[in-house]
């Protein structure tokens, strides 16, 4: 095996000192332009790669971006469309950059002091998936905004603050969705929403009220549930909803997985998709696909989000005075059997 150049043999077959090759490489001034092709034509011949550590750490930077995602006990997080999507997005922008993705884990009851993770140079940027809007989680992104570092939130948006964040039509992809079903003659809709904490369910819940009020639809609360957007909670939701069964004639869910988890719940109980009701979930996965009948859904961009929001933090760590971002990314409805008009 032929041993890997080093940064003396790049010295001596360019005539410099080693200190010179690291300023080449580390790009610090100043340096004569001839000087600088001799180093790098050395490099060249003798196939000299710097150690990406060691530049990093002469630069004063990591290398990497810090994606924050909470830790949900028993949740396979990579394996599941929603964060695998954003994900897979942050990472192809980040790669076309040359940084790393640093994958951190916030518990549910862990108060993160976000700036700390810059003041330890664990990481350059941060993008920030999952947050919740409570008082302590306000508390910490105002500290991170106002240090003026990188950051950008992904799928929350706080009302009344300035935060960075990539977002979607939450509240126009649930009124079309909803629409959508009264236009397909159903007018008795239930809705099995998440967490009042995410704005993504309340917009979804204001989306959903408006369309019934538009339609001259009274709102039922009776008709309004809340599960945690596991596959789960929409199982044990079933039990809920089974007694309102014979006064409605569909449901919408705000995610795929509940969705799917209220199909499976219903059926053990005897109430059949496409029979006895119409269903809609939100999220538009893989897995609206593999159930049956196949499930109709609001298409978000999730992985177009994630690259917007990689984009963003890379953008503010080059050019520290950009302008600010609150981007929202249009919804599109996926029609399939789950919601075809009953015979």
């Amino acid at each position: 095996m032929v041993p890997l150049a080093t940064r003396k043999d790049v010295a001596q077959r360019a005539g410099v000192s080693e200190a010179t090759v690291s300023r080449v490489f580390n790009n610090i001034a100043p340096l004569r332009e001839e000087t600088k092709q001799k180093v790098l034509e050395a490099a060249k011949e003798l196939d000299y790669h710097p150690n990406a550590i060691a530049q990093s750490f002469a630069k004063g930077k990591s290398g990497n971006i810090g994606v924050i995602v909470p830790y949900l006990p028993k949740v396979r997080i990579l394996s599941t469309y929603y964060f695998s999507e954003i994900l897979s997005g942050i990472g192809i922008k980040l790669a076309e950059q040359n940084y790393g993705l640093l994958l951190l884990f916030q518990s549910p009851d862990e108060q993160l002091d976000y700036t700390q993770l810059f003041h330890s140079q664990k990481v350059d940027g941060c993008i920030i998936l999952g947050s919740k809007d409570t008082e302590s989680e306000r508390e910490s992104l105002s500290k991170l905004h106002q240090a003026s570092v990188p950051y950008c939130l992904v799928n929350q948006t706080f009302q009344d603050e300035p935060f960075y964040s990539i977002d979607a039509e939450h509240y126009e992809g649930s009124k079309q969705a909803v629409t959508f079903l009264i236009k397909k003659g159903y007018q008795n809709i239930a809705f099995l929403n998440g967490p009042s904490t995410y704005s993504n369910s309340q917009e979804r819940k204001r989306g959903y009220q408006s369309a019934l009020m538009e339609a001259g639809i009274p709102i039922n609360n009776r008709w309004i549930f809340q599960g945690n957007y596991s596959r789960t909670s929409g199982m044990k939701k079933a039990q809920e909803i089974a007694p309102i069964m014979t006064e409605i004639d569909a449901i919408f869910a705000s995610n795929d997985r509940m969705a799917i988890g209220l199909m499976q719940g219903l059926n053990e109980l005897g109430y059949e998709v496409g029979r006895d009701y119409a269903l809609m979930g939100y999220d538009d996965s893989d897995l609206t696909r593999m159930v049956h009948p196949p499930l109709s859904s609001v298409k978000v961009p999730l992985f177009d989000m994630g690259k917007l929001a990689a984009h963003h933090v890379l953008t503010r760590l080059t050019k520290r005075h950009t302008n600010a971002i609150h981007a929202r990314l249009p919804v599109t409805i996926k029609e399939r059997a789950s919601t075809h008009i009953k015979k």
